[in-house]
């Protein structure tokens, strides 16, 4: 395993992109629950850009955010959407069935609710609450239950996320994924394009960054391997929240020393922000108003000033 190969794949280090399509083709999705760090992921993968050009991607419909790889919201490219929704998200719609259930949902409840929340105007989740007790599908909007229905929706194919109303309202709009794909060739294309955005890597580290199982990352992978990377010199990065370097690989050996692991990961699936060298991390941060706060005998000055600039943007 080599960090310094993976961030040049993942457009950390080297070249970076120039637009927000070309950062986020590169890594195939940006984790996107929180819009505040994926507009972080973007910003140290990019040059020249701020983050109202990642507002502006997403509106203008350049982006779309949507259920991907591991049943998880990502920030995919338009271009991408449709057939990774149709690769990966009944997958991940039959794997939650047992949670659905659990909150009274079945797959009949499932499918009606889907085709009354399929609307072409945008609507935030209260909305779409009282949108389906208007058609007589009553649901707790304290309990997970919408949230379920909305993502069921999502992973087969009917909706995505519209446009953000806050940084804390988002809202959900009709989406279109295409003509139906082929799977053994999807499949095959998503190992490709993981290979080129994280490798090197392995088959399981494919499965796990993916949600596939190991059979099927073992035969969409076949027998590639990345291509050589040029030395990109040193380089520093301030990666956010949930950064899918982070989670593009089986293990995090080789990537979060051992010290810093309980840092890097506090519980519950929480991803730090942390401080990259070279591939490897060093420490974590965090913002205090406008000011990057780190351990003090890190120098993460340069990234900091951008971090400042990109916020101005």
């Amino acid at each position: 395993m080599n960090p310094v190969a993976r961030t040049v794949a993942n457009g950390l280090a080297g070249p970076r992109a120039v637009t927000v399509v070309d950062a986020v083709h590169r890594v195939v999705g940006i984790q996107s629950q929180d819009v505040r760090p994926a507009r972080l992921a973007i910003r140290a993968r990019t040059e020249g850009l701020v983050r109202s050009d990642v507002d502006r991607a997403v509106a203008g419909g350049a982006v779309v955010r949507t259920w991907a790889m591991r049943g998880t919201l990502h920030m995919v490219t338009a271009s991408d959407a449709g057939w990774l929704v149709q690769l990966l998200g009944p997958r991940f719609a039959h794997a939650a069935r047992g949670r659905r259930r659990s909150l009274g949902i079945d797959d009949a409840l499932a499918e009606a609710a889907a085709e009354v929340i399929t609307t072409d105007e945008p609507h935030n989740r209260a909305e779409l609450v009282a949108l389906l007790a208007e058609n007589g599908i009553t649901v707790d909007a304290k309990t997970q239950a919408p949230a379920h229905l909305i993502s069921y929706a999502a992973m087969t194919g009917r909706i995505r996320r519209g446009p953000d109303r806050s940084d804390s309202e988002p809202t959900y709009v009709r989406f279109d994924p295409g003509a139906p794909v082929d799977e053994a060739a999807a499949v095959e294309r998503l190992a490709e394009r993981y290979l080129a955005g994280y490798g090197p890597a392995t088959a399981e580290d494919f499965a796990t960054w993916s949600g596939l199982p190991l059979g099927k990352a073992r035969a969409g992978l076949g027998d590639r391997v990345a291509a050589p990377v040029a030395d990109p010199g040193p380089t520093t990065r301030l990666l956010g929240h949930f950064d899918t370097y982070l989670l593009g690989y089986r293990s995090r050996e080789g990537i979060v020393p051992p010290p810093f692991a309980k840092r890097v990961q506090s519980g519950g699936g929480f991803i730090m922000p942390v401080v990259l060298r070279d591939g490897v991390v060093v420490g974590t941060w965090r913002l205090e108003g406008d000011s990057v706060v780190t351990d003090p005998e890190l120098d993460v000055a340069e990234e900091a000033a951008d971090i400042a600039r990109w916020n101005r943007g």
